[in-house]
């Protein structure tokens, strides 16, 4: 029998975490579906931002945080109709009756739901060093990391005991020299706030644990990259297991096993993981990543619960496998999959090739795939790896430079496995990427990736793109 009140149920989907994953599932929901209601609650006071800006906000190409937001909380209020509470953090899920408690200023909320989406992000990792405590570390997770970090420059370029001029060749062409600053982390925040930090005219002392920087790329990149560091004049120890942030109250040491570097400031850049505490309260299952685990669907192991973004797993492209890749296109498609399934229309999001990009200084360096040939053998593959190089443009244009590509396949099977690239910046290594992209999903194998037919003309490219010219020259080797 169905009663009067269920006719006219209004079925409710509720987001934890205001950022890409959430707001792209709370968007896409509202509009395939208008009669949802669709509740939101977040932590913070932004949402929809474009976290990966910051370092560049930090430099001062980007002049306001806002211009990272994409959409105000009051354009989701106002115009996508979404119940979007900042300022309250979920603080326990309750699957057994659909509920989650919130805490705000104003203290506790309940709300029920028929849907729910755990997209509550990553933190930073923060390494056993001693000293993290001391004031002048500091960490970029957030926009209100970016906006202390952005402040602290305009501070020391501006107040007198923190300029020193003639420190050195990175800052003779700039009207006051700061620093020295220690950053803590060779990969992608590592690098970019290397540049961010010189460019202000700071002298910059990058600290890698391991044995080489930006480690998820080839080595043939890294190299690459660590040299152009060099030339930008970073500091770069490798192998550097820092031990202690040292000083008083302030921070004024970074110490290691062999080194003793006086700085000013330091960042923490170690790496991000999954948020997953609330999820795992609730008895949300997590994978062997470390990160929610979700079917093809994004569904947990909890029925009409979700996940999404900085705190799940996804399927690789590749291995076949979950991988945990933290990346903000995987959390914006995951999202609106989300969405659309809530509103009615069963989506997958897609798998996950760990495709990324980073810029350094006048270098950009971009991969694809599995380049790890540990993490290949793991998947079964024979994995072989091959770097060339090649002009960017034809070698009679007036313009151009050097690609640098990268390839591993599979040695039986010919099968792309993954890719890794640099260029000097604007001579496409990023855009070429997206070839190797479609290899390692489609499964193709690197004779067929030679015959592709890539676009041709001399302002723009080679005959042979570097990217075909990489792939015959490990077809040949097999």
């Amino acid at each position: 029998m169905i009663r009067p009140s269920d006719v006219f149920a209004v079925s409710t989907f509720v987001v934890v975490g205001g950022d890409a994953a959430g707001m792209s599932a709370a968007s896409k929901a509202k509009r395939d579906d208008p009669d949802l209601e669709v509740v939101v609650f977040e932590q913070g006071e932004w949402v929809s931002y474009g976290a990966c800006g910051l370092p560049y906000y930090i430099k001062g190409e980007i002049q306001s945080l806002e211009d990272l937001v994409s959409v105000t909380p009051d354009e989701f209020r106002r115009e996508r109709d979404i119940d979007l509470r900042t300022g309250h953090e979920v603080v326990d899920i309750d699957p057994s009756n659909r509920v989650v408690t919130a805490r705000s200023d104003d203290g506790e909320v309940k709300q029920e739901y028929d849907h729910l989406l755990v997209a509550t992000g990553a933190e930073a990792v923060m390494p056993p060093i001693e000293g993290l405590d001391r004031t002048g570390v500091y960490t970029l997770g957030s926009m209100s990391d970016g906006k202390d970090l952005r402040e602290y420059v305009g501070r020391a370029r501006s107040e007198g005991d923190l300029q020193q001029p003639d420190r050195g060749p990175a800052c003779q062409f700039l009207e006051t020299c700061n620093g020295p600053i220690g950053i803590v982390g060779g990969g992608y925040i590592g690098v970019e706030m290397a540049e961010a930090l010189a460019a202000n005219g700071f002298e910059v002392h990058l600290f890698q644990r391991g044995d080489r920087i930006l480690k998820q790329f080839s080595e043939a990149t890294s190299e690459a990259v660590l040299d152009h560091l060099a030339d930008q004049d970073v500091a770069v120890y490798l192998g550097a297991e820092v031990n202690e942030l040292a000083g008083d109250d302030r921070v004024e040491t970074v110490l290691t096993g062999d080194d003793r570097v006086p700085v000013d400031m330091v960042l923490v850049g170690t790496g991000v993981r999954p948020r997953t505490g609330l999820a795992e309260d609730a008895g949300i299952e997590l994978g062997e990543t470390g990160a929610i685990a979700t079917d093809a669907y994004r569904q947990t192991n909890l029925p009409d619960v979700y996940a999404a973004g900085d705190c799940a797993e996804a399927e690789h492209v590749v291995t076949g496998e979950p991988a945990y890749v933290p990346l903000a296109l995987t959390a914006n498609r995951h999202g609106r999959a989300i969405g659309q399934t809530v509103a009615g229309a069963l989506t997958e999001g897609g798998g996950i090739a760990g495709t990324a990009a980073v810029k350094a200084f006048e270098m950009e360096a971009a991969r694809a795939g599995i380049l790890d040939h540990e993490t290949a053998r793991e998947a079964g593959f024979e994995p072989m790896t091959d770097t060339i190089e090649a002009k960017s443009r034809a070698g009679y244009y007036p313009e151009g430079g050097t690609v640098r590509v990268t390839l591993a396949v599979d040695r039986p099977s010919g099968r792309v496995l993954g890719g890794s690239l640099t260029s000097e910046y604007g001579e496409g290594a990023v855009h070429r990427s997206h070839v190797l992209v479609g290899a390692v999903t489609e499964g193709i194998t690197v004779d067929e990736l030679s015959n592709y037919d890539l676009a041709y003309a001399p302002p723009f490219n080679t005959t042979w793109d570097p990217v075909l010219t990489a792939a015959k020259v490990v077809a040949g080797q097999r």
